[in-house]
């Protein structure tokens, strides 16, 4: 078991003004891996929005796994990649090649996600894109990895090398 927490960066979403289907799909997918989504929240592609609940999520709710949603494109309010790097202490950057180079097979629009992965503190963030279809596809690619990933943040792994 493991808690998580989700973000969703919209503007137009933290407005009420469209459905967050890409939130509901990451809810979905960490249920059906075990895990307990322990807060769930929209705001808007404001950097120091991002960077504030980024924070709670790892320092105060203590969210094993934060999942990111929106924001990691080219558009001037994409925000989501600049607010997970100033709020890191290491980043994780195998995590979002993998993701890139998945997508990549798929779409060459993959070449313009910045997406970030992080820790910080006990938490791993990781930036997923907006839509719910590269959302399931990003997921699948770093899903098993996860546990590992997980176990090693909670001090539950002692020997890497040993089978």
């Amino acid at each position: 078991m493991f808690r998580a927490a989700i973000l969703t960066a919209s503007d137009r979403g933290s407005r009420g003004e469209r459905e967050d289907k890409s939130g509901k799909v990451i809810e979905e997918i960490v249920k059906g891996l075990g895990g307990e989504v322990v807060e769930y929240v929209m705001v808007p592609d404001d950097l120091e929005s991002i960077k504030k609940q980024l924070m709670v999520f790892a320092d105060q709710s203590k969210a094993h796994l934060i999942l990111t949603t929106g924001g990691t494109g080219l558009s001037p309010r994409d925000n989501t990649p600049e607010a997970t790097l100033e709020v890191v202490d290491r980043l994780v950057p195998g995590l979002a090649e993998a993701m890139r180079a998945e997508s990549l097979k798929k779409t060459p629009h993959a070449m313009l996600s910045r997406a970030v992965c992080g820790v910080r503190g006990g938490s791993l963030i990781i930036n997923l894109p907006g839509s719910p279809k590269a959302v399931r596809e990003c997921l699948e690619v770093v899903e098993p990895a996860l546990p590992h990933a997980l176990e090693l943040l909670k001090g539950q792994v002692t020997d890497c090398g040993q089978s």
